[in-house]
């Protein structure tokens, strides 16, 4: 059982029974952020989608406090000084971070300051998490769905950057997740994708799939 809590905006914090995963700790200046950088007291691995600043966030500061990997594309890790502990690792296949943790960089279509944007896919206590980073809408989720199949998908839904609700609900049909749960959206006006909307179009077009709608700070599990 993994116990998967959002904090805003697209981080994530996931609770394994061998390892405490942060993705994308973008904390203190999220206005959306129940907690800030200092309130994180553990962690093993920092997964950074990007670079962009709302993205990247404290993961340094993160890293620095509880002696985290920090795991992104080498460019984005080379601009990172080097006394942190890193992972650099590019998209292809799964990876043994250790700690019962395996992960797999898949595309994402958006833009980054250094190297490529990503996605991943985290495999651990028998759940495979699809964690989509910032990305439009592209065909090859379907490839997504046939390599990894995993069982929650974690959707940008908040357009204008990013997927809106109509498209974030086609990509459900590409991925066939069980669960999805919306994210990037609300944290600032121009993210003005609705959860509600995002549902309604998900019911219609991914009926099989349960839409998990959090507030910050509040967590689901699964299964």
């Amino acid at each position: 059982m993994v116990k998967m809590r959002w904090l805003g905006h697209s981080a994530f914090e996931l609770a394994y029974k061998g390892a405490i995963v942060y993705v994308d700790p973008f904390l203190s200046n999220n206005p959306k952020a129940p907690i800030k950088a200092e309130g994180i007291r553990g962690a093993d691995f920092i997964l950074v989608t990007h670079d962009h600043a709302d993205h990247l966030g404290d993961a340094e500061a993160i890293a620095r406090r509880t002696g985290a990997a920090i795991v992104s594309i080498p460019e984005v890790a080379g601009a990172l000084p080097d006394d942190l502990k890193k992972v650099q690792m590019n998209m292809g296949s799964l990876v043994d971070l250790g700690r019962g943790i395996r992960v797999a960089m898949v595309p994402a279509v958006h833009t980054s300051n250094r190297g490529g944007p990503v996605g991943y896919v985290i495999e651990g206590d028998g759940t495979r998490i699809y964690h989509a980073g910032d990305t439009a809408l592209f065909g090859d989720m379907a490839l997504i769905k046939r390599l990894y199949s995993p069982e929650v998908a974690l959707i940008p839904i908040g357009g204008h950057y990013v997927m809106g609700p109509k498209e974030a609900a086609v990509a459900l049909t590409l991925l066939e997740p069980k669960v999805a749960i919306p994210m990037h959206y609300g944290t600032f006006p121009v993210l003005y994708g609705e959860p509600s909307e995002f549902a309604e179009e998900a019911k219609r077009l991914a009926p099989s799939v349960r839409v998990v709608i959090l507030k910050p700070g509040e967590s689901a599990e699964y299964p």
